[in-house]
């Protein structure tokens, strides 16, 4: 064995199909395109959703419901949440970028408050929204509430 009677495995190349090449070729005539048809023509490409001239399944169903485009949306954190950050980092003020560093939030995300769960910790917190009952659970554990601008 040498380098002079290498061979690729049995079946791993195949040769390329030559249409359009005469009638002699076996696929020459219509060249693989079968009859007549839009598929047949040169140029064809069938657009997204075509279903070959019925009403397509975008266009037969109804459109419902209500996208509001001024709606802001929040990611919402619980004060719970905020005292345990607090408790296991030892924190007093706790802001945005505090709450990015912990990983709750991501870079653009506009914070609101919940009053989920108890808070015993005395924390100053700054974010875009506040509920009321997460208002009224960071006062009565002697903290301080500051809305920030979105």
């Amino acid at each position: 064995m040498d380098l002079s009677n290498l061979k690729p495995a049995k079946g791993s190349v195949k040769k390329r199909k030559r249409i359009a090449r005469g009638i002699g070729s076996g696929k020459g005539r219509t060249a693989t395109r079968g009859h007549n048809g839009q598929k047949s023509r040169s140029g064809y490409s069938r657009r997204f959703g075509f279903e070959g001239g019925q009403m397509p399944i975008h266009r037969r169903l109804p459109k419902f419901g209500f996208r509001n485009i001024n709606r802001i949306e929040y990611k919402a954190i619980n004060i719970d949440t905020l005292d345990t950050l607090a408790k296991d980092k030892s924190i007093k003020v706790i802001d945005v970028q505090t709450l990015k560093d912990a990983g709750f939030i991501q870079k653009n995300d506009l914070v609101k408050i919940l009053g989920n769960g108890e808070l015993n910790a005395k924390i100053e917190v700054k974010a875009h929204a506040f509920s009321k009952s997460a208002v009224e659970a960071i006062e009565k554990a002697g903290g301080k509430v500051e809305k920030i601008q979105n």
